[in-house]
């Protein structure tokens, strides 16, 4: 499949969403800003599809990552960091999103499972209550310590 392929309008995803689930499949969701794509982004993405048939990733949009993160960031463009996921064999559908959290978008989607990492509780994951109310299932994955962009970047700026 063309990397661009997997680039979809949240209601084009909607549709491929749906018409997985009526195939039997199970769709996984996750977010994020996933600005430096590095081992960690990697690890929990590979580790978040193994948990269904398909992985859908809600990419923030630039602006959202610019109030979640700072001025400075993001790094790379959403364009950028939308075909970096859309090349990972495991990712089978990329959306972006602008609002602060990706509640709507969950509400919207419905996938099967709601995936985020370990830093989060099931409590305090966004669309959790949702994806649950609808009989999904809500899981943490454990992440990769030392790996995250704001480390890579510091190092950068200490050389």
């Amino acid at each position: 499949m063309e990397t661009q392929t997997k680039i979809k309008s949240q209601s084009d995803l909607k549709s491929q969403i749906e018409a997985w689930q009526k195939a039997g499949e199970q769709v996984v969701f996750t977010n994020g800003c996933f600005d430096i794509l590095h081992l960690g982004h990697i690890d929990y993405l590979e580790k978040a599809r193994s948990m269904g048939d398909r992985l859908v990733v809600g990419l923030n949009s630039d602006e959202s990552v610019c109030k979640l993160k700072g001025a400075d960031r993001p790094i790379n463009k959403e364009f950028a960091r939308s075909r970096m996921l859309a090349a990972l064999s495991f990712v089978d559908g990329v959306t972006v999103f602008g609002e602060d959290t990706p509640k709507e978008l969950i509400e919207f989607l419905l996938p099967n499972t709601l995936v985020k990492g370990s830093d989060y509780s099931i409590e305090t994951i966004v669309g959790a209550d949702t994806v649950l109310k609808h009989g999904g299932e809500v899981k943490t994955i454990n992440l990769v310590d030392g790996y995250s962009t704001t480390n890579i970047i510091e190092k950068i700026k200490e050389k």
